[in-house]
Formats: structure tokens, sequence, C-alpha cells
């Protein structure tokens, strides 16, 4: 847990403000949820990943496409960072 016993969620509200999840069941519906956006945010970062390896990869990439590969690659740290900060919280009570 995180925040005052709650769990940290891998979504955000509308104004980007953090969601949290307070229940003692890991195996609740939302619980469940939760961990399946953490895993397919993890799969979207690691094809993020490659993609931004092949445009940087590729010498005659134009600015735009740098750009969006960095912009991507940067939503898929904050997703990965946002898990990590949940899942840490988790396991040390904290």
């Amino acid at each position: 847990m995180t925040k005052n016993g709650l769990r940290l969620l891998p979504w955000t509200t509308p104004e980007g403000k953090p969601c949290y999840l307070s229940t003692d069941d890991p195996g609740s519906l939302l619980s469940r949820l939760a961990d399946d956006v953490e895993e397919a945010q993890l799969a979207a970062g690691e094809q993020v990943r490659a993609g931004a390896r092949a445009v940087l990869a590729d010498a005659k990439a134009g600015e735009r496409a740098v750009r969006f590969a960095l912009t991507r690659t940067v939503e898929s740290l904050d997703d990965a960072l946002r898990i990590a900060v949940s899942r840490g919280g988790r396991i040390t009570g904290g």
C-alpha cells in the first residue's frame, strides 16, 4: 500500500491527479483491473522502447520522428514509474 494504506492506481483523474484504491482485498475487481492495466502499460512500454530504438538507429530520422518517439517514451516512463511507486508501496507497506 501507499499513501495512508491506499494503493496508487495506474491511471489519473481527468485533471491529472493520482487515483487511489482503499481495499484489504488484493483480489478485488478493481485491484485485478489495476493489475491488468499495469501489465498492458508495461507491454506498451516495451513496444515504445523498440520503436524509439529504431528511430534512434535511423540516421535519416527527422526531428518530427525523434520528438514523437521521445514523447511516447516519456509517457511510458511515467507509467513505469507510477507502477514502481505503487508496487514498492505495497511491498514496504508505506
